[in-house]
This record gives C-alpha cells, structure tokens and sequence, in this order.
C-alpha cells in the first residue's frame, strides 16, 4: 500500500469513527430525552394517587363494587410504575455503559451490537443472536 493510499485509509478510519461518535452522541441524546419523559410520566404517576382515607362519594352499586373499582385502579398504576422503573432501570444501565466506554457492545458475549439494532432500540444491551437465546430461554421454561 502507499503513502497516498495508508493516509486515506487513516482519514476513512478516522471519519468512520467520528461518524460512530456522532451517531452515538445522538443515541445518548435520545436515551436522555427518553429518561426525562419517563421520570416526568413517574412523577405525574405518584402525584395522582388519591389518599387511601379518601373514597369516592357513594356508588350506585354499593361498597364492595367501588372496592373493586379502586383495587383494579390499584393494580393499573402499580403495573405501569413497574413499567417504568423497568425501563429507567434499562436506560440508566445503558448511559452507565456510555460512561465506561462499552456502550454498542453486547453484555453477553462482548461483540459489537448491530448499528441498525442500536438505531431501533438505543437502549439494547444485547446483539441480536444472545436476545435470541435469552428469548428461546426463556420460552423453554
């Protein structure tokens, strides 16, 4: 290889990493906004709670129909706090592998995780070949 060739082949190299950079400062920025959103969605979450000593005025069906009523109400929310946290939780362990430097890679096996996959779902931990074992895992219990 010559001199002219090796010095575009490190310019290429050099630019395709700071595509890389980019594309994951905009991933990150994304994971971000997403954080913000779903914190801002928790906390709207909680502030909606009626106190437990605070009842509705009087069902037309009677006590134990408004009991049910509020316990469903009560397992909806607890259900979609679950949802979220889950989620904070898989993108604060995703900007956590921005910060050590292994974001793109995969937490089973170490090889990079497919861009496309990472463009789809910032927030992928796994390459598509060790989610497909988890998944086959998982359905085999």
């Amino acid at each position: 290889m010559g001199r002219a060739e090796t010095v575009m082949s490190n310019l290429t190299g050099e630019q395709e990493e700071a595509g890389v950079t980019t594309q994951f400062n905009l991933l990150r920025s994304r994971l971000e906004s997403e954080q913000k959103r779903l914190i801002g969605e928790l906390e709207q979450l909680k502030a909606s709670v009626r106190p437990a000593n605070e009842r509705r005025e009087g069902s037309p069906f009677g006590k134990r129909e408004e009991e049910a009523t509020e316990t469903l109400e009560l397992e909806t929310r607890l259900a979609l706090e679950k949802r979220i946290i889950d989620q904070l939780a898989e993108i604060e362990h995703t900007l956590s592998k921005f910060e050590n430097g292994t974001y793109g890679l995969c937490d089973s096996c170490g090889q990079p995780i497919d861009p496309a996959r990472l463009e789809a779902l910032p927030q992928a931990n796994l390459c598509l070949s060790c989610k497909a074992s988890q998944a086959k895992n998982a359905k085999s219990r």
